[in-house]
This record gives C-alpha cells, structure tokens and sequence, in this order.
C-alpha cells in the first residue's frame, strides 16, 4: 500500500517534528559546551587537570594557582584554570582572593 502526501502535509510534519526536538536538540548541545562560569573544588579540579591532589595543594602553598577560599573551603573558577594553563608564570593573576558570590 503507497500513501501519498502532499506538500502541505510533510510541511506540516516536519513542522511538528522540529517541536519536538527542539528542546532535546538544545539541551544536548547546551551540555557539552564548557561552563566557564564553573566553580570545582580540589577533587574536581583534579579530575580536570588529571594530577593528583596533592599535586594540587603544592600549588596552592606556594600560591602558584589561582583559587579562591570560602570559609576553609577551597574554589577554583574554570575560567581562571583555563587562564592560567594558557600561561601559569602570568604574574597578573590575582591568586589568592575570598569567594564573595
């Protein structure tokens, strides 16, 4: 049995069709592009970086990363990491600074 559609039906369908995949479409492009806006904590910048995190706290004590306290917690901004990957003796990297929001 051959169906036959006509124009205004498959306009109609696919009309429908990009509907509905629209949002899923967005979302999986929105979840794979980087968050530059990202805050990680040791563990997690660890995992970025692949280093252990000890590795990490040397950085820290001879303030040759850029992070951030909160309380005793310690932050580190993607966008700072990724910065100072690109070059790590960059002396205008405001290395240690409170978390204010």
């Amino acid at each position: 049995m051959k169906t036959e559609l006509e124009q205004k039906d498959i306009e109609a369908i696919v009309q429908r069709m990009v509907e509905v995949f629209k949002p899923i479409l967005v979302d999986l492009v929105n979840s794979h592009q980087p968050r530059n806006d990202e805050l990680m904590n040791t563990e997690e910048l660890a995992q970025y970086l692949k280093v252990k995190k000890s590795w990490i706290y040397e950085k820290i004590y001879k303030k040759e990363i850029p992070f951030q306290k909160a309380g005793r917690f310690l932050l580190f901004k993607k966008k700072d990491i990724d910065l100072w990957l690109k070059n790590p003796y960059a002396p205008s990297l405001n290395i240690s600074k409170s978390y204010k929001g």
